[in-house]
């Protein structure tokens, strides 16, 4: 519980922190929708230190590992089947997000190399593999897969926390709405109409994270 704790508030405040930094030196999340001439060439030029935030960023996720392992120490007790539920979801969510953001420091990056020095017909290749790397790691496997993972596995740590008798009901619940809002909002790509929600989530999320993570050490440390 104390490992999942931590892993829970760092993982939190890696995420804001890499996020901020690459919002300031890649213009993160707007870049995700630009196309490769814009894209691969301000890649390139972050320079060692923006590969080594997105290698950063991409083993980021592997938090939901021991957080899996946590909520299932803490909560299983009262909700065994939720929990069990809970911890795969929370390894396919470390897997799937990894595979779509280890695309930015590996694949994008040696394609950025190749885009400076490629003419204007090996450009269009490019810009295809490029394109379709960002709908398929990107869009489907990372965001979407990864998002619906993890959103579960806030669903089902709300439902383990309502069946404890010595945890209040609000608590419990705000890990399911935190869940949902994140079940909504990994519609974006599909829809404007959820843009809002997705916004509300980016900060909900390392919100629920730091709460969650803290009540776990705090748990963790009761029971010592």
């Amino acid at each position: 519980m104390l490992g999942g704790g931590l892993a829970l508030v760092l993982g939190a405040i890696g995420f804001l922190a890499v996020f901020a930094y690459l919002a300031a030196r890649f213009n993160y999340p707007e870049v995700l929708d630009g196309s490769a001439e814009d894209v691969l060439p301000a890649l390139l030029a972050t320079g060692n230190a923006g590969r080594a935030a997105w290698a950063f960023y991409a083993i980021l996720p592997l938090i939901w590992l021991p957080a899996g392992v946590g909520a299932f120490e803490a909560l299983s007790d009262r909700a065994r089947g939720p929990m069990r539920l809970a911890l795969l979801f929370a390894l396919l969510a470390a897997v799937s997000m990894m595979l779509g953001l280890m695309r930015w420091p590996s694949v994008h990056w040696e394609l950025a190399r190749a885009w400076v020095s490629s003419a204007p017909t090996d450009r269009a290749v490019i810009a295809a593999i490029f394109d379709g790397l960002n709908r398929y790691l990107g869009n489907f496997i990372g965001e979407f897969l990864g998002e619906l993972s993890f959103s579960l596995f806030f669903i089902l740590a709300g439902i383990g926390l309502l069946r404890r008798p010595d945890t209040r009901q609000w608590f419990g619940w705000s890990g399911i709405a935190t869940g949902a809002l994140g079940m909504i909002g990994m519609w974006r790509n599909v829809t404007p109409a959820v843009s809002l929600v997705a916004q509300v989530n980016n900060y909900l999320l390392p919100l629920w994270m730091l709460v969650f993570g803290g009540w776990l050490i705090w748990l963790a440390r009761a029971r010592a």
